[in-house]
């Protein structure tokens, strides 16, 4: 991998520890949800007013991160965030009439902190560094899922319930409290420019403009993630009706995914983001078929260390290569704030879309056949972004192989004797 500076390795650091404090009780949050209310429709519109209020952030706070001091938005995002665990540590049970304002406010959170995360990863890396930091980025937000969320379900298993869920949501409080504290090491970035609140849109209208293709294949990628955020993990509990497994499941499909970040951070150039992309979307589709067999503990394991261990083959290069676009020209990269928010709107869409898909499926039928279905319509998705984001890919592929001819030839080349 290549070397990354301190700035980069500081941002990681505090990306990782927020992760951590979320692997510690967002997986559990749905649980939670469900075992107060038992309703697949309150955990589904708790999850449509986070994606929707999200987005919306991201769009409005963008003027904030480009003109003033990104670092507070991602400072504010943090704080909310541990806001939105002591609302539903002081709610208890009650958090399930309160389920659409607290989706409302985990939006807000991680609007806030991530448009922010986002920006500044563009500034502290380069082409030649991002597929290294999105390999950090997933090594360091597996390991966290190895660890946290199996402590998490082993202390509410042990505490018997409620007990423990207040620990596992304090322990998140503190942990966002020493990653704001954290991020003060990260300089404060100059703010640039002025916010253009409709360039996104006048990108997507423009004939020709790369974005008319890259956003289908962000919007496929939100279709997924919409669904498959929240409802494996309460498909997992479900199944089992004990959280120690869904830590447990947690455990060994995050182990699967650092080794496989690790691999696919090393080997994947970008002369080769063509094929193993191809190859991780269409296996993260195949994934999916054991449970049309049975959704058991066993067929949920299977689907996620197969998830786990081709989905980076298809994230690392579809994030690198959206950077990658934002800073193709000087132009380009001036934009960033507002091509940051244009992406969230693309992930929000389709996160959107595939949550509505659920919301219409949902009061028809929650069989376990209903639930593969839908998983599996809005898992092959990612084909589509792969289809939309290829000519990109190409074109990499076509440079790299470009240059590696010339370096040849200019290797067999002799210099001229006097």
């Amino acid at each position: 991998m290549a070397k990354l500076d301190k700035q980069a390795a500081l941002l990681l650091i505090v990306q990782a520890m927020y992760g951590v404090a979320n692997a510690l009780s967002g997986t559990f949050v749905p649980v939670y949800l469900w075992k107060a209310s038992e309703s697949y429709m309150l955990i589904g519109w708790f999850t449509f007013a986070q994606f929707v209020l999200g987005g919306l952030t991201f769009w409005v706070v963008g003027k904030w991160v480009k003109e003033h001091n990104k670092m507070n938005s991602l400072r504010g995002g943090i704080a909310l965030s541990g806001v939105f665990y002591c609302a539903v540590l002081l709610l208890g049970t009650a958090a399930k009439t309160w389920a659409v304002p607290l989706g409302a406010l985990n939006g807000i959170a991680m609007g806030m902190f991530w448009i922010a995360c986002n920006v500044v990863y563009f500034e502290v890396t380069e082409p030649d560094t991002r597929d290294s930091y999105n390999g950090w980025a997933g090594l360091l937000g597996s390991t966290a899922g190895i660890l946290a969320p199996w402590i998490s379900g082993l202390l509410i298993t042990t505490m018997q319930g409620e007990k423990g869920y207040r620990l596992i949501f304090t322990l998140s409080l503190a942990i966002f409290a020493a990653s704001v504290v954290l991020s003060f090491w990260l300089k404060k970035r100059k703010a640039e420019g002025t916010y253009d609140w409709l360039y996104g849109l006048r990108q997507l209208s423009t004939k020709g403009n790369s974005w008319r293709r890259m956003f289908p294949a962000i919007v496929a990628q939100g279709v997924r993630e919409g669904v498959f955020m929240f409802l494996v993990g309460l498909t997992v509990y479900i199944a089992t009706r004990d959280e120690s497994k869904l830590g447990t499941y947690s455990l060994i499909t995050s182990f699967v995914a650092l080794i496989s970040f690790w691999a696919v951070g090393k080997w994947l150039k970008p002369h080769r983001r063509l094929t193993g992309m191809l190859i991780g979307v269409v296996m993260i589709s195949l994934v999916i078929l054991p449970l049309f067999w049975q959704v058991s503990y066993t067929t949920l394991l299977m689907f996620g260390i197969g998830t786990s261990l081709f989905m980076p083959l298809y994230i690392i290069p579809m994030t690198s290569r959206v950077f990658d676009l934002i800073g193709e020209s000087r132009e380009s990269a001036s934009h960033r704030e507002e091509f940051v928010v244009l992406r969230e709107a693309g992930l929000t869409l389709g996160r959107m879309a595939g949550l509505s898909a659920y919301l219409i499926v949902l009061p028809i039928t929650d069989s376990p056949r209903a639930i593969t279905w839908l998983l599996l319509g809005v898992g092959v998705v990612p084909i589509a972004g792969w289809w939309f984001i290829r000519p990109f890919l190409q074109e990499q592929h076509s440079d790299v192989r470009e240059g590696n001819r010339r370096s040849r030839i200019k290797g067999k080349a002799k210099p001229k004797t006097s």
